[in-house]
């Protein structure tokens, strides 16, 4: 089962960014998608950005535009670059391998505020 560790949240003014970064254990991160999902205070956990092993990526219409998602297989490591952040945005960001039934990581917090 592969381990994930978050990093790089924090706070932010509106229209600021962030890098949040997922560092995964084992050989195999390649072969799986990795995503990045958030939880908002009071609301269910939502899919924010999915990339595949063959790098195609999703995101959210929330986010589209603003966000994006990148791996680097050398550095069993995939990020989320947060550009334009609004105050909406705020919650605790968890890295994910392989789905719902997959691996998750401990989360991170993203605050915007002023």
């Amino acid at each position: 089962q592969v381990q994930l560790v978050e990093s790089g949240g924090g706070l932010v003014q509106p229209g600021g960014s962030l890098r949040l970064s997922c560092a995964a254990s084992g050989s195999i991160f390649r072969f799986y998608a990795m995503n990045w999902y958030r939880q908002a205070p009071g609301k269910q956990r939502e899919l924010v950005a999915g990339i595949t092993s063959g790098g195609s990526t999703n995101y959210a219409d929330s986010v589209k535009g603003r966000f994006t998602i990148s791996r680097d297989n050398a550095k069993n490591t995939v990020y989320l670059q947060m550009n334009s952040l609004k105050s909406e945005d705020t919650a605790v960001y968890y890295c994910n391998a392989g789905g719902w039934a997959g691996a998750w990581g401990q989360g991170t917090q993203v605050t915007v505020s002023s």
